[in-house]
């Protein structure tokens, strides 16, 4: 229902546009969007404390009060700020302006309720849009705009408080991130300064698993970021709040997109004071976060000031001037606790670049111990780009796996849902997030003393790796300690096995052909420390059929014979039925 309810909104919104920019529209609609949904946290909050206070049991019970001072009680801003509600003046509620809508100066009322708001919550200033009295939109289509707006919230709604507030706030939400991702699509190129695809991001905070701490985006967007980590950790049992966010983005208008995403889902965040450059101007800069997400603009050439050499940041190396690439990774290992992780969407040119000092700094970085994972992505994932791009999962100070980098290609792993567009199915990116777990916390065959694996081969049945020795197979996942085995002679840890699974979540890591492989440091540095995922992994195995190759031709061309044959039957067919009409060809 609810996806019926966004696409129908959607399709309406986008007809009431007319010719207008979608570049400039989406403001003038999320802007709304983010106003009634003020608008109905405000007015549930006022319900509910209306029941608080004519019941007895409740805390908040007022005895023998008349409506008077329930009138002045309902008016105490602390009633809503405890419960990270807006405070909304009543002439900028949302029933206010739906009463107006059809006034031909709706536009300025939405403004001055905008300035209303701002002055009564400070968290607000200077994020909200005030553009619509000078909206370019043909009359009496932003009145019917904020008619078709109204119909979505339903916050007075349900027999529970929390439960309407909660439906209202995820429908809001789902709504508006909806719409980014509509704009994105429509805007193309433009699109992508603001929005990062869904499956992108879900990726990274799959693979990242951001549970609590500090979370820091240094080039947030619209803040997609932020609002996939609070849902992994309501989806595994943690609840909003877990996590501190911070942010930072350079263009104003996307700014304001994001703290009005956030404050729509009732996310506390810390977007600096300002929208600023995160190289000349970090507003975090004594930030250490326990997880960086992050999808910077590619390759950009106007990056550098005068101010930044020498800078602090650039622990490996200084990056070039004609590209920020490698001042975004270095920016990001900066901002890292020591037990911090971090995941960046870049382009893969990141990889393998020896321009400038790219190569020496991707050099220093991995003698270092710093790359954890590499993960290389389909094409057509992006609206703004048909770069081809890959993840970077980087570390601080690595607890396992030390000397070693995950690399996994997942280029044909994506799906196409438009003749432009690719995504990961959810599927694909619960694969990679238990791939990287499982081998993050399986033991390293490379490591001094680990425990020896050769011998590995397919179990009759497929449903795990057994070791075979004097003949004798041990089913290795009905071991007590399958990552644990015994001492045992013959060839090197084998590096082509599957990666079995039992029920939900990875039992062990095992290499793939094709799709992954855990390499050392001394292999990559023989490679030139390229670190492109297609030179690790190898070519994926093809199940052989064991049938002979003539007898598969002899097959094949009987077939082709069949449907030719049936083919030139229904050009006959056609030519008699074409006569009939007196088309004879």
């Amino acid at each position: 229902m609810i996806e019926d309810i966004k696409k129908t909104l959607w399709a309406t919104a986008d007809k009431l546009r007319a010719n207008m920019d979608a570049a400039e529209y989406k403001h003038i609609v999320l802007g709304l969007i983010f106003v009634k949904y003020i608008s109905d946290t405000f007015q549930t909050r006022r319900a509910e404390l209306m029941r608080k206070f004519a019941d007895s049991r409740d805390d908040y019970y007022l005895e023998d009060a008349d409506q008077e001072l329930i009138d002045a009680e309902l008016e105490d801003r602390d009633y809503y700020k405890e419960v990270n509600v807006f405070w909304v003046p009543e002439a900028a509620r949302w029933e206010t302006l739906r009463a107006q809508a059809k006034q031909a100066d709706i536009g300025k009322r939405i403004d001055d309720a905008l300035s209303l708001i701002e002055t009564e919550n400070p968290k607000l200033k200077g994020i909200l849009d005030k553009r619509y009295a000078r909206v370019q939109l043909p009359d009496g289509k932003l009145g019917e705009l904020v008619d078709l707006v109204s119909q979505i919230g339903f916050g007075e709604s349900g027999n529970a408080e929390d439960r309407a507030k909660n439906h209202a706030r995820d429908l809001l939400g789902q709504v508006y991130e909806y719409f980014l991702g509509q704009f994105a699509s429509a805007e193309g190129k433009r699109g992508g300064q603001f929005y990062t695809p869904a499956s992108i991001v879900k990726t990274l905070v799959a693979v990242l698993a951001p549970h609590h701490g500090q979370v820091y985006d240094p080039c947030c967007g619209s803040g997609g970021m932020f609002v996939q980590s609070e849902k992994f950790i309501e989806a595994h049992g943690g609840k909003l709040g877990d996590v501190s966010i911070y942010g930072q983005e350079a263009n104003p208008t996307t700014w304001r997109l994001a703290a009005m995403n956030l404050a729509i889902r009732g996310i506390d965040f810390n977007l600096g004071k300002e929208p600023a450059d995160s190289f000349v101007r970090d507003q975090h800069p004594d930030l250490r976060a326990d997880f960086v997400l992050a999808n910077p603009p590619f390759n950009i050439s106007d990056w550098w000031h005068g101010s930044l050499e020498g800078d602090p940041r650039w622990v490996y190396g200084t990056p070039p001037q004609g590209n920020a690439n490698y001042a975004w990774l270095q920016h990001m290992l900066y901002h890292l606790k020591p037990t911090g992780r971090a995941g960046i969407v870049l382009a893969n040119g990141s990889m393998s670049s020896s321009q400038n000092s790219e190569g020496d700094i991707r050099r220093a970085m991995v003698e270092a111990d710093k790359v954890e994972v590499m993960i290389a992505l389909p094409g057509q994932l992006f609206f703004n780009t048909q770069i081809p791009a890959c993840l970077w999962f980087l570390v601080k100070e690595k607890r396992t796996r030390q000397g070693e980098v995950l690399f996994i290609d997942a280029r044909k792993l994506g799906s196409m849902i438009s003749r432009v567009q690719c995504e990961f199915t959810d599927d694909v990116i619960e694969r990679i997030a238990e791939t990287v777990e499982a081998w993050r916390n399986s033991s390293s065959p490379f490591v001094s003393n680990a425990a020896d694996l050769s011998g590995l081969k397919p179990s009759p049945e497929g449903e795990g790796w057994v070791r075979g020795k004097q003949n004798k197979e041990e089913d290795l996942f009905k071991s007590p300690h399958p990552n644990l085995l015994p001492e045992g002679e013959g060839a090197p840890a084998i590096k082509s096995t599957v990666l079995p699974h039992t029920g939900k979540g990875a039992v062990s890591y095992a290499d793939i052909p094709g799709y992954c492989r855990s390499v050392t440091l001394a292999e990559i540095a023989e490679h030139g420390h390229v670190l492109t995922p297609g030179r690790y992994v190898g070519a994926e195995e093809v199940e052989d059929d064991d049938e002979a190759f003539a007898d598969k031709m002899q097959k094949l061309t009987e077939t082709l014979g069949e449907q030719m044959a049936k083919g030139a039957e229904l050009d006959q067919l056609i030519r008699r039925k074409l006569g009939g009409l007196g088309y004879e060809f």
